[in-house]
């Protein structure tokens, strides 16, 4: 392994990440178009790639001694992590660093959701209070039974937050976890025995559409959706309907399928709270971010071995 290994970087980092990396490595940029002629001429010798934005497969093909992927947040569904794998590729996220924030957005969008937060606001900035009077009546989320799709590292955070308010936490994820929480493996009926139901699951092809027609209907008229995964595990379209039939009570979106794209038809819902990916946006978790991602870099560069590794690739870790 030479002293300075080439990295490809995909996507913009942040400021201070360029600075690090160029300490240790000669730094390559993707570009937006005429890719597979940068491959064609630089992808040989290139062994590390840092990203925001996933590696597509025929960028990951065009990097034959690729040995390292670094990517900048804690999912990588952009990510073929399986195929890096089976080519002996190490594949690095950043975990822990941004739970308690995405799960503070979590718990703020059902309390925005259930206080109808944005329409009072207006209702105050309008001068509607003056002209109308108070404020129609809102809900509590006191002692609500919370249902959470993806016990994982977030979604334990999240439940321990939703403690607070004296909410029944129960869970559905691919298997039954060492957790005082009260286990679903069928998540339709998690969702009919559930107030709240907040997704923090993976997203990718698994999980797909997973959030559906069937599952909206069972949390139903008084229930209430809370996002923060991946706008791909929700279908989108069966939520809209499901809102609009009033089948459904209220949601809460910080992804969406098509982003930045939003449907105009939840722009227009008062029972609606959207926000634009921001649940680990702050300056602080996003400086860890960063340091993490180049911390995989920097152990990799002078051990071989990473800090975090997905899960696909643990034993490749050394």
């Amino acid at each position: 392994m030479s002293d300075r290994p080439k990295v490809l970087q995909i996507g913009k980092l942040l400021d201070f990440m360029d600075g690090r990396l160029a300490d240790g490595f000669e730094v390559m940029h993707l570009p937006e178009s005429g890719q597979a002629d940068f491959l064609a001429q630089h992808g040989a010798g290139i062994e590390a790639v840092v990203t925001t934005k996933g590696v597509a497969p025929e960028v990951m093909a065009g990097l034959p001694d690729l040995k390292v992927i670094s990517s900048f947040g804690v999912g990588y569904d952009g990510i073929d992590a399986e195929a890096a794998a089976k080519r002996g590729i190490l594949v690095a996220n950043t975990p822990d660093v941004l739970n308690d924030e995405v799960a503070d957005t979590a718990v703020l969008l059902w309390l925005m959701v259930s206080r109808r937060a944005v329409p009072a606001e207006r209702w105050a900035r309008s001068g509607d209070w003056e002209a109308k009077g108070a404020f129609p009546l809102t809900r509590s989320v006191r002692g609500r039974t919370v249902g959470i799709v993806g016990l994982g590292r977030i979604g334990t955070t999240i439940a321990e937050q939703v403690g607070m308010f004296d909410a029944e936490v129960v869970y559905h994820s691919r298997s039954k976890k060492d957790a005082p929480y009260r286990y679903y493996p069928d998540l339709v009926e998690m969702a009919r025995d559930a107030d709240v139901l907040i997704v923090i699951t993976p997203g990718g092809d698994e999980t797909k559409h997973l959030i559906g027609k069937e599952v909206l209907e069972a949390l139903g008229p008084e229930g209430t959706l809370i996002n923060v995964a991946r706008g791909s595990v929700v279908d989108e379209a069966a939520l809209v309907a499901a809102l609009q039939a009033g089948k459904l009570g209220a949601a809460g979106l910080d992804v969406f399928e098509e982003e930045p794209r939003i449907p105009q038809a939840l722009k227009t819902m008062d029972n609606v709270v959207l926000l634009p990916h921001v649940g680990s946006a702050t300056v602080e978790t996003r400086a860890a971010m960063g340091n993490l991602v180049c911390d995989n870099l920097d152990d990799w560069r002078t051990t071989g071995r990473v800090r975090t590794p997905v899960v696909e690739c643990k034993s490749l870790n050394g």
